[in-house]
């Protein structure tokens, strides 16, 4: 019997997806209503313009010479979404990956900051007045990713030789990396002297960086060199090329990065789905001991899928790295970055699809840039749309019961009269 369109697994899920998103809009636009009602400050045009906000702040333009918000297509926000959605897909596949092995990557923060520590290390140290900068640009995005492997390898080393559980490992990666980088960047001499105000900054990757000597003494300096200086070096300005993206997005951020992170979810869904090394991983995901009985090498691909999954979580870092518009705060020893994290979220919410954490990852751009809307145009908080994102990841947790709900009843199967003889 030909199976329907709606009782196709994948449709089921992309459903499911789809009424989490729903009540998780919905939950943010109850919260919205009851805080408005609750608070006197908060008219009821306001309430109404931030549902409107949550829901499609992504097209707001401001205000009109009325104070009313107006919509339509914002270059700018649409580009800054896009931007914002480059490390959530890259740190999306770094936790996709390991689900399909089998293990839950929560290091893909310390893996984020191997990976951009690394690369603006590279990108950095080599005079791009002797080298090609897409030469280094190259360098360092390639030292990024491997850095985040290496650093990924390590819970899959730990797994499969000693057993030990890959979260604890990576919790442990994850605050030992923080320390590591903050170590190696207040050591270094890559700390922003150019702008006088930053403190605890790394030099943005666009900025061009002169090393100079006068009177016998070697500084640093921005495109003017000091009165008399002999130039010694030029470093920097080896930003993500904008691939005409910035034509196209007017005012954003956005750069060729978006476009990297795409090749690369579609490029692990064809690495998954339709090659013998992802049959082996995914093998080894669903039941290791039979998978090694079957003579698939589990050791291996434990190993091989925390690296690959670090190798993404360090492109993320390393692109963020290299957007040239991006800033760096070195002293990471007390906090991870939160996109590590927010990747468990975009995978989940993928249910572990490479294709399908594209989506999610722009939705969850989306949801972020609605935020930053509601804050700028309302008297409203960011934070309600982490009450969608909080909402939406807890129902995508529970997404095959969701799918179950949804499957119809299987018919009973008729009894047989007495006179009839059964098949």
């Amino acid at each position: 019997m030909k199976e329907s369109f709606f009782q196709r697994k994948g449709v089921k899920t992309f459903l499911a997806s789809l009424i989490s998103i729903m009540i998780g809009m919905v939950a943010g636009i109850i919260v919205i209503i009851v805080v408005g009602l609750t608070n006197s400050t908060i008219a009821d045009s306001t309430i109404w313009d931030g549902i409107r906000l949550v829901v499609m702040g992504v097209f707001s333009k401001g205000r009109d010479a009325v104070g009313n918000l107006t919509f339509g297509f914002n270059p700018a926000f649409f580009g800054n979404m896009l931007f914002r959605a480059m490390p959530l897909i890259l740190t999306g596949l770094s936790v996709a990956v390991a689900y399909k092995t089998g293990l839950f990557n929560i290091g893909a923060p310390g893996q984020y900051l191997a990976g951009i520590c690394a690369t603006l290390f590279v990108a950095l140290s080599i005079p791009t007045s002797s080298v090609a900068p897409w030469i280094v640009w190259t360098l360092a995005f390639l030292a990024g990713m491997l850095a985040g492997a290496l650093w990924g390898c390590i819970p899959g080393l730990l797994k499969s030789l000693l057993n030990i559980n890959e979260v604890i490992a990576c919790i442990m990666t994850n605050w030992l990396a923080a320390c590591l980088v903050t170590w190696a960047f207040d050591v270094s001499s890559l700390k922003n002297v150019i702008e006088g105000t930053k403190t605890g900054y790394i030099y943005k990757t666009a900025m061009i960086i002169n090393d100079y000597e006068l009177g016998g003494v070697v500084g640093v300096a921005g495109p003017e060199l000091p009165e008399g200086a002999t130039l010694l070096a030029t470093r920097g300005n080896v930003a993500t090329a904008k691939m005409g993206l910035d034509r196209l997005f007017a005012g954003s951020q956005v750069n060729g990065g978006i476009l990297i992170a795409i090749v690369f979810a579609i490029l692990l869904y064809v690495i998954m789905e339709k090659t013998t090394l992802g049959y082996q991983l995914k093998a080894c995901g669903s039941n290791r001991h039979a998978a090694k009985y079957a003579g698939i090498h589990d050791k291996r691909n434990i190993v091989l899928s925390m690296g690959i999954a670090g190798a993404m979580a360090g492109a993320a870092g390393s692109l963020y790295g290299l957007s040239g518009n991006t800033e760096f705060f070195w002293a990471t020893y007390q906090s991870l970055p939160a996109v590590g994290f927010t990747g468990i979220a975009v995978s989940l919410l993928a249910v572990n699809n490479p294709i399908g954490v594209i989506f999610s990852g722009v939705f969850m751009s989306f949801l972020n840039v609605n935020g930053l809307q509601l804050t700028n145009q309302t008297a409203y908080n960011e934070n309600i749309t982490d009450v969608i994102i909080s909402v939406i990841v807890y129902l995508s947790a529970f997404s095959m019961l969701i799918r179950s709900l949804m499957e119809k009843k299987k018919e009973k199967p008729k009894t047989a009269s007495s006179g009839e003889v059964k098949a």
